[in-house]
């Protein structure tokens, strides 16, 4: 009888459940099915008349159109103005998914459905009287977690995992300059994309001596800010020092003022004719102005420094917060061995913020292996590369990813670079998490 039962809910949901004298919960599923295929019905109007497939598809109901143009991205370009019916291959794309994800949504409510009622029916034939009223008490008792999380969990489905589905989705079609809808249709092209950043020489070298650049941008930028900011917090613990209280709210400004405002500060300094070099000029300590933008080592160098600027109060801070946990037996016990400043420093307080900080360390690597504002904000990838497709001699991955969608239109191989990008932070970020404590203690 349960097979007949989960026989009943598959054609007509909530059957089964009205089999199992469940009347609620039976009026529950089947007004899922009616608002499942009325969205469908009433979405639509297929023309059966004419017989024309393509036009039963294009004027269908919410999936099934969602579908087809997912699959084909459209198969009428609007080549003139007079084409009056004309397919949009993004918008069909984008449609597509989010049909996609609604139908996926309904597959999950029509199996829950049909489980239910097998395993009710089961559970009845075994001699336990279930009502609805018992069931969705006991629903709400043991899942009151997972039901709470739900309206979150859809707005992230459709906030955050569409537009990744989507991004991830452009790298396997030709949408480029050449193929803007709805003049052109956009088409599938599978693994072309990538194949071309491996195969063309010019996008293979710029792909990867922008990689090794971004990584050693990464590990740059991330360490000389702690470095630095470890040094700041050893020297405000300094008895010595007075008004610590005053020093450290002083060296704190730089992190509370707006990143981008001091970078485009930091530009108009760092310019040919900038402050910088007018001061230098005027001292008499350099003979002509020093390129700071326009050269790719000065230029580098300068975006190291301005982040070290920029940077180095998170890791003051965070250190500073650090050390005041350590416990002071450690010290005593470092001192009656007869250890100095500096070996209590290296043997104790060092290992231990390390320790502390080395989450926060990881997570600025892969923050920093993003890091778009400081590039385009200070450098705008420059000085000009010749040897390089579209990308500048700073350029890191995301900057590049940048030129490629907005100046270039390039949105395929940006899609691509995208995808690359990702793999790697997830890759560190998930190694990360599993790291952490917390993680390993559940």
């Amino acid at each position: 009888m349960s097979i007949v039962a989960a026989i009943c809910s598959a054609l007509v949901w909530g059957s089964g459940q009205l089999f199992n004298k469940q009347k609620i919960k039976a009026a529950i599923f089947f007004v899922f099915q009616l608002i499942f295929v009325g969205v469908e019905l009433f979405s639509g109007s297929i023309n059966i008349i004419t017989g024309n497939a393509e036009a039963q598809f294009r004027n269908a109901g919410f999936f099934v159109r969602g579908l087809w143009g997912l699959i084909t991205l459209g198969t009428i370009a609007r080549e003139n103005s007079s084409v009056k019916v004309y397919d949009h291959s993004i918008m069909l794309m984008l449609g597509g998914i989010i049909s996609a994800m609604v139908l996926l949504i309904f597959l999950a409510a029509w199996i829950w459905n049909i489980l239910d009622a097998y395993r009710t029916r089961k559970r009845i034939e075994a001699g336990e009287r279930i009502t609805s009223v018992q069931y969705f008490k006991r629903l709400w008792t043991a899942s009151f977690e997972y039901i709470m999380i739900t309206p979150g969990m859809l707005l992230v489905i459709f906030i955050s995992i569409v537009p990744i589905v989507f991004a991830i989705l452009v790298a396997f079609t030709n949408y480029n300059m050449n193929f803007i809808p709805p003049r052109r249709l956009v088409e599938w092209t599978g693994f072309n994309t990538f194949a071309d950043i491996v195969r063309i020489k010019i996008w293979g070298s710029t792909f990867v001596q922008i990689f090794i650049w971004t990584v050693i941008w990464a590990f740059l930028a991330t360490f000389s800010s702690y470095i630095f900011g470890l040094f700041q917090a050893l020297i405000l613990r300094s008895k010595t020092v007075k008004l610590r209280q005053v020093w450290r709210a002083v060296f704190i400004l730089p992190w509370a003022v707006p990143g981008i405002v001091s970078t485009m500060v930091f530009r108009a300094m760092l310019h040919q004719d900038g402050a910088i070099n007018q001061l230098l000029l005027s001292l008499g300590l350099i003979e002509s102005a020093i390129p700071f933008l326009s050269n790719v080592f000065w230029a580098r160098l300068c975006l190291v420094l301005v982040n070290v600027w920029l940077g180095f109060p998170y890791f003051m801070a965070l250190i500073s917060g650090v050390m005041t946990t350590v416990p002071q037996e450690l010290y005593e016990a470092a001192q009656i061995d007869g250890a100095n400043s500096f070996q209590q420093f290296r043997a104790v307080t060092l290992p231990i913020i390390l320790a502390s900080t080395a989450p926060q360390i990881m997570m600025s690597v892969t923050f920093n292996f993003n890091n778009f504002n400081m590039i385009y904000f200070l450098t705008d990838g420059g000085p000009p590369n010749p040897a390089f497709q579209m990308a500048g001699s700073t350029d890191i991955l995301i900057s590049w990813i940048f030129k490629l969608t907005i100046d270039q239109r390039m949105y395929n191989y940006a899609s691509a670079l995208s995808i690359f990008i990702f793999v790697v932070v997830a890759s560190v970020s998930a190694w990360n998490l599993l790291r952490t404590r917390a993680f390993k203690e559940d």
